[in-house]
């Protein structure tokens, strides 16, 4: 497989910019950070598909390496039609948000500042818990009883065999 060094050139810069425009407080930013990123993925799934061949389509005079592997092209396929999918949703997200405030930028709620604002401290999940947790009571009223305290437990769903004892 030759390496094709513009190519890859090119799926850096995709990235590095998509990236970039993707941590931008802006959605139109968001979204054209995501078509770039998406493009990236694309032109790094066709590279990984190796060189061009013949078509896919079964030839007896052929051999199977001189085919192309239609794998790589099912998954661009499948890439441009989510990357589609997500750039019509942050499209629509992008309308309401101008409808709603005539801004395109993403502000910080009063909630989130609130939040951002309270200790981490919860006090059900960070609480220490005793060593001892157990809810059963083992009793030095067992051994007196007859029952060894070493004894296996019955399982509900055990064969006959293992519940009389013989294994």
């Amino acid at each position: 497989m030759s390496v094709n060094l513009t190519l890859l050139l090119v799926m850096g810069v995709l990235y590095t910019v998509g990236v970039y425009l993707l941590l931008e407080r802006s959605l139109t930013r968001v979204l054209l950070g995501i078509v770039l990123l998406t493009n990236g993925t694309n032109l790094l799934i066709l590279h990984t598909g190796g060189r061009p061949g013949a078509a896919p389509l079964y030839d007896s005079a052929l051999a199977g390496e001189d085919y192309s592997d239609p794998l790589p092209q099912a998954l661009i396929l499948t890439s441009i039609v989510i990357s589609l999918a997500v750039t019509a949703f942050l499209l629509g997200m992008i309308y309401r948000s101008w409808v709603l405030g005539r801004r395109d930028e993403i502000q910080d709620d009063v909630e989130d500042r609130r939040v951002a604002r309270q200790s981490s401290y919860d006090v059900e999940d960070d609480a220490e818990i005793p060593a001892d947790t157990t809810e059963f009571d083992t009793s030095p009223g067992d051994e007196a009883a007859g029952r060894d305290p070493d004894e296996d437990v019955e399982a509900p769903g055990a064969p006959t065999a293992w519940r009389e004892g013989t294994r």
